[in-house]
């Protein structure tokens, strides 16, 4: 087969969820690719390998012209990028023998090997730095030691040939002892922090954002700056001595000698206040510095805030906002301090200090909440404000109310009006005064009040006026459970010409409930049981019968044991069963 693509690479970006990603060329073996995650961040690579971990994969498409496809066990991320490249195995597997056949495929597989690898190295070359071909370089060589070209670069001499240098580097400005940002190697910073004030750092490893600049795995110092100054302070010092052992030598000179140690204080306090003003001082910055601070300290932010003072705890504002100066501004006006004017009267202080006790703070405190504010402006409309005119112009009514009605624990026995109310604590009740005495106000929940008409049904809650000698004239709710107790002293329940009733007794203390309908008599039920009076009725008793009896067109029915204690006669039309 002949390979007719040059195409040995393939290149995708990741996005976290997909695993397989295709390549476009044709590999004899499965581990003639070369599969490569990169990230994107940091630009490392790594050269992965066949297998089921998390970061291993598998390969389809082996011998085929078109390519195959490469299968994530864990898909790329989107911050990486996969490149898939072929990379064959520079070995000859083709063994010739003499007199042999020599089959056309096994050519042409070692014929596509050796172009395989050929293209492969040609990328190689492709990714390569190289003069172009008119240009002449005497040599491409350099003999300098691993040791020696470490942290160093790649340069060109004054011939124009390699060599091996050393360049300062790149200024990034200045920075706190901890870094707020991150380098990269032969980066240069100046520390702004007492300890390392002025000093000049140079990164010899790629430093991330919170290094300090005294971590030497990361910074190496190359203008010691601090020290400097020190040893400047210590020749002043040393000059000063010089110059007041030079003046007991003159009188003259040691005029001109003092003013000159005077000239050095001055020069030495200034210099202090500087250093001072230096330690105090941030210089300017975009953000809020959060290192080597003291109460005092200051520092211009560059967003427009301007000069800033840290308290102790936090970065304060020195100059007002700009809505703020808006307000001091609207405070200025003339009209403001006109009334603030007015406000400054001995009686207006006075009556602030009234309102500035802890009482009127917290109930003003309570009328600022916003719902109290709601309500507030809900009354202060129109219609509001009307009705309210209209209540303070009817306040006499109000007061006249409040004379009629009263709650108390006892009922009022002064200043009493025939419709006085009074809302008795103690017993719970509503009463009203009728002239003479307090009667109760008695709450109704009912759903009918049934008149004193004849009705067919009575409901659940319904109200019925009993007028017997026990509850004349009263109201009472009945329900279907307590509808006799209801009744109060009544002795039968009938109909509107009493026919059919119950009775509750026909004779003084007889203790029986009598059943009538259509006028007659039907059952009788007393201690001992139901006894039915009409024929064919049944009388059921289930365990005793105490008194003698006589059956007369009557049955009984004993339930059980049965135990006769007096006379029972079975008379005419009469049966007795015994279960």
């Amino acid at each position: 087969m002949t390979i007719s693509t040059t195409i040995i690479k393939n290149s995708y970006s990741g996005d976290g969820s997909n695993t397989t990603f295709t390549y476009g060329f044709k590999i004899a073996d499965e581990d003639f690719i070369e599969v490569i995650v990169k990230t994107n961040a940091t630009g490392a690579e790594s050269v992965r390998s066949i297998g089921t971990g998390s970061t291993n994969y598998a390969v389809t498409g082996v011998g085929e012209a078109s390519g195959g496809s490469v299968i994530f066990v864990t898909a790329p991320t989107n911050l990486e990028t996969v490149v898939l490249r072929r990379s064959t195995t520079q070995t000859q597997a083709l063994d010739l023998i003499e007199n042999d056949n020599l089959p056309a495929n096994s050519i042409e597989n070692a014929f596509d090997k050796n172009l395989s690898i050929i293209q492969e190295l040609q990328e190689q070359i492709d990714r390569s730095i190289k003069i172009s071909r008119a240009n002449t370089m005497t040599s491409t060589e350099f003999t300098v030691s691993a040791t020696d070209r470490a942290n160093k670069i790649l340069a060109f001499d004054a011939s124009g040939e390699i060599s091996v240098t050393q360049e300062l580097g790149t200024f990034k400005g200045n920075s706190a002892t901890t870094t707020t940002a991150a380098y990269v190697v032969r980066d240069i910073v100046k520390g702004t922090t007492t300890a390392q004030l002025n000093n000049i750092y140079i990164c010899i490893q790629a430093s991330p954002v919170g290094t300090a600049l005294t971590n030497t795995s990361y910074w190496t110092l190359i203008v010691d700056a601090v020290s400097a100054a020190s040893s400047a302070t210590a020749a002043a010092a040393s000059a000063s001595t010089a110059s007041t052992q030079a003046s007991n030598a003159s009188t003259s000179a040691s005029t001109a000698s003092t003013k000159a140690s005077e000239a050095a204080t001055s020069a030495t306090n200034a210099a202090t206040t500087l250093t001072t003003f230096q330690r105090q001082y941030h210089g300017a910055a975009s953000s809020d510095p959060s290192s080597n601070l003291d109460a005092g300290d200051l520092y211009y932010k560059t967003d427009g805030s301007g000069l800033k003072v840290y308290t102790g705890s936090a970065w304060e504002d020195i100059k007002p906002t700009s809505s703020e100066q808006t307000n001091i501004n609207a405070l200025a006006a003339s009209a403001v301090v006109a009334d603030m004017a007015l406000l400054a009267t001995t009686d207006v202080i006075a009556d602030m200090a009234l309102l500035a006790t802890t009482d009127v703070i917290a109930d003003m405190a309570l009328l600022a909440t916003s719902d109290v504010i709601s309500d507030l402006n809900t009354l202060a409309t129109s219609a509001i404000v009307t009705d309210l005119d209209a209540v303070a112009d009817n306040i006499a009514a109000v007061n006249s109310f409040a004379d009629r009605y009263r709650v108390a624990s006892s009922d009022p026995t002064s200043s009493l009006n025939e419709g006085d109310l009074v809302y008795n604590s103690t017993s719970n009740v509503l009463k009203f005064y009728n002239g003479s005495a307090w009667e109760t106000i008695s709450t109704v929940n009912a759903a009918t009040i049934t008149g004193q008409t004849a009705e067919t049904s009575i409901a659940d809650d319904d109200l019925i006026l009993v007028s017997d000698t026990s509850a004349s004239g009263a109201l009472k709710k009945m329900t279907k459970a307590n509808f006799v107790t209801g009744l109060g002293s009544a002795s039968s329940i009938a109909d509107t010409d009493s026919d059919t009733q119950i009775q509750v007794e026909e004779s003084s203390d007889e203790d029986k409930l009598r059943f009538d309908t259509g006028g007659t008599e039907r059952a009788v039920m007393d201690s001992n049981g139901i006894a039915l009076t009409t024929n064919g009725g049944s009388f059921i008793h289930h365990n005793t019968i105490a008194n003698d009896t006589t059956l007369a067109n009557q049955n009984m029915l004993l339930v059980g044991s049965v135990g006769i204690t007096g006379t029972l006669t079975i008379g005419s039309n009469s049966t007795v069963v015994v279960i």
